[in-house]
């Protein structure tokens, strides 16, 4: 019976859109406590400090909800119909983030679990909750243990079915369920994805140090960012596809089922003139139901002035001149740095 229980889940979440299901136990990732706690010991979480608060259920599934009995991990693929690394060439141009190219991916794939959580309570009883990367799971290592993929040496989880252009989510049910064997690794001697990074944010094969990523200095890093670290950043001004976009696996990856994962056409790649001269309500117009709305426009304002810096194009000087007089005290350094990185690569002195 648990195995017809089992069939009829999978079959239900690729009704709703899901392209992949795995099962596993709420304690399937007994390690994980430890490479938590190594991570924020070696301060590599940065300014995230909610990644240290409740490290008891961050680290463990089972502590975070004891009556769990199982873990239904979901994938869903964004895959980008375009390159995602053309926009790289173009200087005047902003890189943002695949992922954040259209809806918030948060409220889509809530949604679609919570509606596959309804009907498994009227089909089979239980109770469940629903995780989608805002609530302490660590849903990577659990995706591994259900049998989704692997954690790559970036990190980041692959699928031999997926590549790695595809968002997780968790449903927790007391029910005992059948589990699926965990993901094995096949990334072997390839380092693709780490020579890839701009940054180095990698000091060896699966481990990240954020305080350098560049995803984590453009979205979570709130104060000015590290000029040595500036230059790197380039036009990417939300988030970094760099690891991601290097992977081999992908040549398997999927389509994206859902048409709101498709990029809109004026954020796969905006100019930088333009988001410079956004204000706050513009702001908020543009980016309403994106992700990106949550960073605010200074902070928005801070990564497009690094852009502009990094763009080698004197005609983008007056757009950084614009924001010297900020109030913002963040905004204003990153306009002045702007400027003055553009008179210096001008005069050869770059």
């Amino acid at each position: 019976m648990s195995a017809d229980i089992r069939q009829s889940i999978i079959e239900q979440a690729l009704n709703e859109g899901f392209a992949q299901v795995g099962i596993c136990r709420p304690d399937a990732t007994p390690d994980t406590a430890d490479r938590l706690a190594a991570f924020v010991d070696n301060g590599w979480h940065g300014d995230m400090a909610w990644m240290a608060e409740r490290m008891n259920w961050r680290g463990s599934a089972g502590a975070l909800w004891p009556e769990a009995r199982s873990v239904i991990m979901l994938a869903e693929p964004y895959t980008p119909e375009h390159d995602p690394m053309e926009v790289i060439g173009h200087p005047d141009r902003a890189a943002i983030s695949v992922y954040a190219q259209n809806r918030d991916y948060h409220d889509i794939v809530k949604k679609r679990l919570k509606r596959v959580g309804r009907w498994l309570i009227e089909k089979h009883g239980g109770e469940i909750k629903v995780f989608v990367d805002t609530a302490p799971v660590m849903e990577k290592p659990l995706a591994a243990a259900a049998g989704l993929g692997w954690q790559g040496k970036h990190t980041n989880l692959l699928s031999r079915e997926l590549g790695n252009w595809f968002f997780l989510g968790a449903i927790f049910t007391t029910l005992e369920l059948p589990v699926d064997p965990p993901g094995r690794e096949n990334c072997g001697t390839c380092r693709a994805c780490l020579d890839a990074c701009p940054t180095d944010a990698f000091p060896a094969p699966f481990r990240l140090d954020a305080r350098k990523c560049i995803s984590y200095l453009t979205i979570e890093h709130k104060g000015p960012v590290d000029e040595a670290l500036r230059a790197k950043l380039g036009n990417r001004i939300y988030g970094c596809d760099d690891c991601l976009a290097a992977c081999p696996w992908n040549k398997f990856a999927a389509e994206a089922r859902d048409i709101r994962y498709a990029a809109r056409e004026d954020l796969v790649a905006p100019k930088l003139a333009e988001l410079s001269q956004l204000d706050d309500a513009s702001f908020r117009q543009m980016f309403s139901g994106s992700p990106i709305k949550r960073i605010g426009i200074a902070r928005f304002l801070r990564n497009v002035l690094y852009a502009i810096g990094n763009s080698d194009e004197a005609s983008l000087s007056p757009y950084a001149q614009a924001h010297v007089t900020s109030e913002d005290a963040v905004v204003s350094d990153a306009a002045r740095w702007a400027v003055d990185r553009l008179e210096n690569s001008t005069t050869g002195q770059a």
